[in-house]
């Protein structure tokens, strides 16, 4: 007499359940021996119980053996180092992403929005930053209106020494002028 067909579902008791396991294992292990030798196969099995203890077999280095698979899967070791410089890039954006993060709330500090979340002694700091930054912008300011005053004396200067030039041509065409208007009179005197 063979054994009846045994209902697929998982197993309530939690003691039945972990016998079973255990002969369940053994007879996987059993049968992946089995396979190896009788078929010359190359076997590797992987097993983690529900506690999370691993179990495995294997009939070669199974290194060896896992490579293999996943060289026949398209896993390669060049699969690996690209999930690395994956796993690294992410790393990375997600650094940047926080820095940005970080930067943005900065600027609203110092735009003197949502100030909420600081507490004294880093309002005390934003405090001292913005007194550095103020005058930093006072002293460009005065460097600029300096550098501007001097450009308009230098031009005022400039346009002085013109304006007197230009008075003297005035004068000189005057006389030249006047000595032409009594010439001309003169003449028509004579005449």
């Amino acid at each position: 007499m063979g054994r009846g067909k045994v209902e697929l579902k998982r197993i309530e008791n939690q003691t039945n359940r972990q016998v079973t396991f255990s002969k369940r294992r053994s007879g996987l292990f059993k049968k992946a021996y089995e396979l190896s030798i009788l078929c010359d196969a190359e076997v590797a099995l992987l097993l983690f119980s529900p506690s999370g203890k691993g179990y495995q077999f294997a009939s070669h280095d199974i290194e060896r053996t896992i490579l293999r698979y996943k060289n026949e899967v398209g896993l390669s070791k060049n699969s690996d180092q690209g999930l690395r410089a994956m796993e690294v890039w992410r790393t990375r954006i997600d650094d940047m992403t926080r820095t940005i993060h970080e930067l943005e709330a900065r600027d609203k500090h110092l735009a003197g929005e949502e100030l909420s979340s600081l507490g004294m002694k880093e309002l005390k700091q934003l405090e001292r930053q913005l007194r550095v930054g103020v005058e930093r912008i006072r002293s460009k300011k005065r460097r600029i209106i300096s550098e501007h005053i001097h450009w308009l004396k230098r031009r005022h200067k400039i346009l002085h020494e013109e304006n007197i030039h230009l008075q003297k041509q005035v004068r000189l065409c005057e006389a030249e002028g006047s000595s032409r208007i009594l010439n001309l009179n003169a003449r028509m005197t004579n005449i």
